[in-house]
């Protein structure tokens, strides 16, 4: 009896255009085939046609005139707007005037309680020694002022961001309305929340809070929904089997079910709001930004570095411990110290304080490190800024990344015709997404042209794609190693848990120092800035290839590098997708500050409207901003993350 064996499969070609993605270019070409001919005989030039600009920036002007004209006299602004203003410069001053009421003793023994209550002891006085560390630097008020703010504008985010996540938790229709509306946040750079704030608020106190509750209230409402929608079913079965109300089964078992999202949901809105209430100092925040702003426009590094700190300290300290919080989750009752006792000890040192006068920091304690900072600063201008023998200094490395590779790729971006930039955003953000997302794609891009920002919006794209390429060549080869090696992991760890929870202003400090101001100096800060998230993504990416397709491949006698671009790169796919969006979203928001160092673009223009009080211009190039984050989200966002059906 003869055997049938069964003919080998063929296999399937390697890379991106197989089946389904042939299609979508074969559809594309099809419709670009029809579509183009008649755009280049209607408008032709590679530049964005003029007849379709809309000059908005007269009925924008009309507009803030409008607003400022009547911001003291129309019924929304007085018995609204005003009222909103109003509290939230009271309750940012009652928190001021608490915490100096009691004194740095107190503040600094209050946050080491807290932190020894949910953390522990190492934690306890690593808080300690941040806030001391603030005062030596000569900061104390000025981080007061900070965490002033922080107290208010968290409290908000907290609010509202729950209440939006309670909403898309209980009810699906709710649920599609607010994702596309958060998704559309999450993309916007921080600069992008100042204007409209601006506009109706003012300069001040209240625009800066606003401001900050808009950007940091999006991660609680998104981790409350999740932990909502997540709560085991059976759980939920069980609580409605004994008769409960809704509002029972809510309070009494999906909201205990959902406190770790909840707590992941606090330290997220923690950390934006932090980064935020940094950069909205030049909307008129104050406190330590204000004093890194000042220090940046006079290249006073020192100055910056001595404010920059205590950033670092405070975001290090608040992410710590609202995260051990999380960790420690229910096993509050093993902690050697109770809430009660940690506020009778907290209010003791306090009042020993304030008999003993230990309300305001010493002048005799203060650390001047400024001084110190520039004279190195000045030793690296004149020994590593330039003319180093064989590799040449920093600012050559500028230099030349600038002449060789952002020059020519924004050359190139503005070479190309119109028509091609549109073809090329719909191919890719279909291919890796799905229509609707490569439909939206293509009318944000074409949204820029139409604002009359054509030109600056692709400059400001070849900042962004130069950053993320050095970003992903850096960061893959990171998080492969850290995935490899577990040491490597472990020294790698600290290193991105500070990087991470630096916020965005920080990062244009050393990097004034190193390269002077450009646009090279922009993109360098973009990609320490992105390459954490990178790493982090990457390596939990290859980490959680299944076990067994690895095995499998050494049995087969595969070597190292071929199990790794064989099994776990093309199993990672989905890790290394999103870790380019994220890469891609975290480079643009610093590019785009990047324009208070001389990144020039967009950036620039959103700070010469803040600067010069011209609205009207910060506030279209703010849209253009929104539909250049909404165009790199929608190419680099991969399929299964938007829908399960269709193409």
């Amino acid at each position: 009896m003869a055997t049938i064996t069964a003919a080998p499969r063929k296999p399937s070609p390697p890379g991106i255009l197989t089946g389904r993605a042939a299609r979508k270019l074969l559809t594309l070409a099809i419709l670009a085939a029809v579509l183009v001919p008649l755009a280049v005989t209607r408008w032709p030039g590679a530049a964005w046609p003029s007849a379709l600009t809309v000059d908005v920036s007269g009925p924008l002007g009309s507009a803030s005139d409008w607003i400022i004209d009547n911001r003291d006299s129309h019924p929304l602004f007085l018995h609204f707007l005003g009222h909103v203003s109003n509290a939230v410069v009271i309750a940012v001053r009652a928190v001021y005037l608490s915490l100096l009421a009691v004194g740095w003793a107190g503040v600094t023994a209050t946050g080491a309680l807290i932190a020894w209550r949910v953390a522990g002891v190492r934690l306890a006085l690593g808080t300690a020694a941040a806030f001391l560390a603030c005062g030596l630097l000569g900061m104390w008020v000025p981080t007061m002022q900070t965490l002033a703010l922080m107290v208010v504008a968290v409290l908000a985010s907290v609010v509202v961001g729950a209440l939006l996540g309670l909403a898309a938790g209980l009810s699906d229709r709710m649920d599609r309305v607010l994702r596309p509306v958060l998704d559309t946040m999450q993309v916007l750079p921080a600069f992008a929340y100042l204007l409209p704030v601006v506009l109706v608020f003012g300069i001040g106190v209240p625009a800066a809070v606003l401001a900050t509750v808009v950007y940091a209230a999006p991660p609680m409402a998104r981790l409350t929904s999740l932990g909502l929608r997540g709560a085991d079913k059976e759980v939920l079965e069980a609580v409605e089997s004994l008769g409960t109300t809704a509002r029972q089964r809510l309070l009494t078992a999906r909201v205990p079910l959902a406190r770790r999202e909840l707590l992941l949901g606090l330290n997220q809105t923690i950390m934006m709001a932090l980064s935020m209430a940094v950069i909205a100092s030049v909307i008129g925040a104050g406190g330590l930004g204000d004093r890194v702003y000042q220090a940046l426009a006079s290249v006073d590094v020192g100055a910056a570095l001595a404010a920059g700190i205590p950033i670092v300290l405070l975001a290090v300290v608040l992410d710590r411990v609202t995260g051990a919080a999380g960790e420690r989750l229910g096993e509050a009752g093993k902690s050697p110290v109770t809430w009660l006792q940690a506020l009778a000890a907290a209010v003791a040192v306090a009042l020993a304080g304030r008999l003993a006068g230990l309300l305001d920091w010493p002048e005799a304690w203060e650390v001047n490190i400024a001084e110190p900072v520039n004279r190195a600063v000045d030793w690296m201008t004149a020994h590593l800024y330039s003319g180093v023998p064989v590799v040449g200094g920093t600012a050559d490395w500028a230099a030349h990344f600038t002449t060789w590779v952002l020059n020519p790729l924004r050359d190139g971006l503005q070479w190309l015709p119109w028509w091609s930039v549109l073809l090329i955003t719909a191919a890719l953000a279909w291919l890796i997404g799905t229509w609707r997302s490569a439909l939206t794609a293509v009318l944000a891009m074409a949204a820029i042209g139409v604002l009359g920002v054509w030109r600056p919006s692709l400059d400001t794209l070849s900042q962004v794609l130069a950053a993320l390429a050095v970003t992903l060549v850096v960061g893959f080869a990171a998080g492969i190693a850290a995935a490899r090696s577990d040491r490597f992991e472990r020294l790698l760890r600290p290193v991105l848990d500070v990087f991470q929870t630096m916020p965005q202003f920080v990062y244009l400090i050393p990097v004034v120092a190193l390269f002077g101001v450009g646009r090279a100096p922009a993109v360098a800060a973009a990609v320490v800035y992105a390459l954490p998230a990178v790493v982090r993504i990457t390596a939990q990416g290859l980490r959680q290839v299944d076990p067994a397709a690895l095995e499998s491949a050494r049995s087969l006698g595969a070597t190292s590098g071929q199990q790794l671009r064989q099994v776990q790169l093309p199993l990672a796919r989905r890790s290394l997708l999103l870790a380019v969006n994220q890469g891609v979203v975290l480079v643009l928001a610093v590019v785009i500050i990047g324009g208070l160092v001389g990144g020039g673009a967009l950036g620039y223009q959103v700070v010469f409207g803040l600067a010069q009080g011209d609205l009207a211009a910060g506030l279209v190039a703010g849209a253009a901003i929104v539909c250049l984050g909404l165009t790199l989200d929608r190419v680099t966002q991969p399929a299964e993350r938007r829908t399960k059906k269709g193409a």
